[in-house]
């Protein structure tokens, strides 16, 4: 393996340098400090920037008016966003567009995917299911009904198409046939200012199906949740909820690759705020002194910051590896989901060991809500237990490993 990235995937990350750089991580109230939401809305003069620069089309074709890169770069962006705390839907809206390219209808792609890259659409997926443990698609069940006559040709396929709820069931061949609804998604990110929810759910035959809803469709109801972050999250219940075939990816494997693509750049997201926090507490300790020294010089303090260095590096190259695995699709000893397991067991654990021992060197100064580290803390947690704890992944990999016996 070679990480060495292109003069394109660098490129991309000096953009998302300059776009972030004057992003300040305390630039809304703390968590900590108000009863609900930091915020109602997303950033989005962050999200106006974020198209002005072509980074929210980075992985579309050029067809969609992207710049065709791959997952690589895209990780490379989102760990510039979590350096900074960025209040903003990128992995969210660039992994559903992601996989509405690749699994979508062409037609709904079109008509779509432009509108992205030019920050005009919002785009979000619900991948916790009911409570955050139990698999994401089993929480909404998806059947196929005998389809409503159709409006006109480039009427959005979001408004209610008619036909009552007890409609017939579609023969499984009958690809004008309608699909209804039924179930929850919990914690939903920044669902409330999404244009278009991706909602996993399964269906009579067991397969694992993506939707694409809008968020003002008729049977969708929002109730507001706020993350471990502070940021404005949803539960979205879908009460009969009847949309066109076209706005469904059945394709198999659809709903696997998203969650991949989803728990990778988690991953990356988790390095970013790592990195910085690190950045900080160098910074720190080497103007913090007692007994007239900077106790950055301490042994105790210097092994304990090499140790959060090391996970750091470890989670670095075991992101690098997943996303490579899942952007070229190379062969292996296991599956990608066995690279994307120990990336987010990495990812979760390190991140987590990175801002306790942060907390630590900083004493009771890292408390201090006039200073960004408890900030950091509450979107680490986040992060760290986002599409599943380090438990989950290590119980994951442990099935792959019984199901591919290493030579």
């Amino acid at each position: 393996m070679d990480f060495t990235f292109t003069e394109e995937q660098q490129a991309a990350t000096e953009a998302a340098r300059a776009v972030f750089s004057g992003v300040a991580p305390d630039g809304v109230p703390s968590p900590a400090l108000v009863p609900g939401a930091v915020a109602e809305d997303i950033d989005r003069p962050l999200w106006a920037g974020l198209a002005a620069g072509d980074l929210l089309g980075l992985t579309l074709s050029p067809r969609h008016g992207g710049a065709g890169l791959d997952l690589v770069a895209l990780c490379l962006v989102l760990r510039e966003s979590a350096r900074v705390l960025a209040r903003v839907p990128l992995l969210e809206t660039c992994a559903v567009a992601m996989a509405l390219q690749r699994y979508g209808d062409r037609g709904l792609a079109a008509e779509l995917l432009p509108r992205v890259g030019r920050g005009e659409l919002v785009l979000t997926v619900g991948a916790n299911g009911r409570s955050g443990h139990d698999p994401a698609e089993l929480a909404v069940t998806a059947r196929r009904v005998v389809a409503a006559t159709n409006g006109p040709s480039g009427e959005g396929f979001g408004e209610a198409l008619g036909g009552a709820p007890g409609a017939a069931p579609a023969d499984a061949a009958d690809d004008a046939a309608d699909w209804v609804l039924d179930g929850v998604q919990s914690g939903v990110p920044w669902a409330q200012a999404a244009d278009w929810i991706a909602v996993p759910a399964h269906t009579g035959e067991g397969r694992a199906v993506v939707a694409l809803i809008q968020a003002t469709h008729d049977g969708v109801t929002l109730a507001e949740q706020v993350s471990t972050s502070g940021e404005l999250f949803a539960e979205v219940r879908l009460d009969s909820v009847r949309i066109d075939n076209r706005a469904l990816m059945d394709a198999a494997g659809a709903w696997d690759w998203l969650r991949a693509l989803l728990t990778t750049g988690t991953c990356a997201l988790a390095l970013g705020l790592g990195e910085a926090v690190l950045a900080m507490t160098s910074e720190y300790t080497g103007k913090r002194e007692q007994f007239g020294f900077p106790v950055a010089t301490f042994q105790s303090v210097a092994v304990q910051a090499a140790d959060r260095y090391i996970d750091l590096r470890a989670m670095e190259v075991t992101l690098w590896q997943a996303a490579w695995r899942i952007s070229t699709g190379a062969d292996g000893a296991l599956p990608a989901e066995g690279d994307i397991a120990v990336a987010k067991i990495w990812a979760s654990d390190g991140v987590r060991r990175v801002v306790q021992t942060a907390q630590h060197l900083h004493g009771g100064f890292g408390a201090d809500t006039d200073y960004p580290l408890h900030r950091f803390h509450a979107w680490a947690k986040q992060i760290e237990l986002s599409l599943g704890p380090a438990a989950a992944h290590e119980e994951a990999l442990g099935d792959l490993l019984a199901a591919h016996l290493l030579g």
